[in-house]
């Protein structure tokens, strides 16, 4: 368990031990898809995990206001000396991605460019589908990199309510499989051969979207390629933890009550969550 104060710095000899940080991870338990994927992928690096609890969910606020909660909690964990920030949630990627990137010296990886590399590499047909939250789909964020590529069609749907079946726990019933139907008609009548899992919560819904979309649509997970994209950044910047490195996993959140979230990463991440640190951000004023 990580117990510096914020702003205590590693002595040089330790670079090694910094933890990743994985924030903000949007509402209580989508952003914990992408921090098991890293941790799967890479045991020995240390995590520390924010959940902004405070302020869930981002998926239909406006993006000034994603904007502003990110940032305060990503200037918050940068002070604590982690060695690179991963932004686990595709709003608050899409919001602050440039803001983050020359605002802080570490690397910030984030969930939209891995998971639109891969689809681009996946398409046969050049027809591709993207699902998210309303302020993720709203955004452009995904539409716009992908039709850079003049050979691709995006198509785009939001999912709203995938994000509360997520939250509640709901990830095999019938109400979720008639829901997916009906968002995802749509994508499927336009012939879409990938699609891409806009939203951390998403691939806890696998089964039913895959059920939906059929055997011949390619499902494209953030998770996965933002875990893949960690691992090229910290072999390439030589930032990978030391063969010997004892990785230790600290969670935090901004809410009041960390009962709820220590109950969902348990579920949804299939190991125990011991502890939930509660954060306080600082309030900081940006120009629109």
């Amino acid at each position: 368990m990580d117990t510096r104060e914020a702003g205590a710095e590693l002595p040089v000899e330790q670079r090694d031990a910094k933890p990743l940080n994985v924030a903000p991870g949007e509402v209580k338990s989508g952003g914990l898809t992408v921090a098991r994927a890293i941790s799967d992928q890479l045991p020995r690096e240390s995590l520390l995990y924010i959940g902004d609890t405070a302020h869930s969910p981002y998926g239909p606020k406006p993006i000034a206001d994603v904007r502003r909660y990110s940032l305060e909690v990503l200037d918050t964990l940068v002070a604590q000396g982690v060695k690179m920030l991963v932004i686990a949630c595709n709003t608050a990627s899409a919001a602050v991605l440039r803001d983050a990137r020359e605002r802080y010296d570490v690397p910030v990886v984030e969930v939209i460019g891995p998971a639109v590399r891969t689809a681009m590499s996946t398409t046969r047909s050049g027809r591709i589908g993207v699902i998210g939250t309303s302020g993720t789909i709203g955004s452009r964020a995904y539409q716009d990199m992908l039709e850079v590529n003049d050979r691709l069609t995006v198509f785009a749907q939001a999912c709203p309510r995938f994000v509360e079946f997520v939250e509640a726990g709901e990830t095999d019933t019938p109400e979720v499989l008639a829901v997916a139907e009906e968002y995802l008609a749509p994508l499927r009548h336009s012939g879409v051969d990938t699609l891409v899992l806009g939203c951390t919560h998403y691939p806890f819904l696998k089964g039913a979207i895959s059920y939906v979309m059929g055997p011949d649509v390619s499902l494209v997970s953030s998770d996965t390629e933002t875990a893949n994209d960690v691992y090229r950044q910290l072999v390439s910047r030589d930032l990978l933890a030391a063969t010997d490195a004892a990785a230790t996993h600290t969670y935090e959140a901004t809410g009041d009550s960390a009962d709820e979230f220590v109950r969902l990463a348990h579920r949804l991440m299939g190991r125990e969550v011991r502890d939930v640190r509660l954060v306080q951000t600082g309030a900081i004023d940006l120009r629109p």
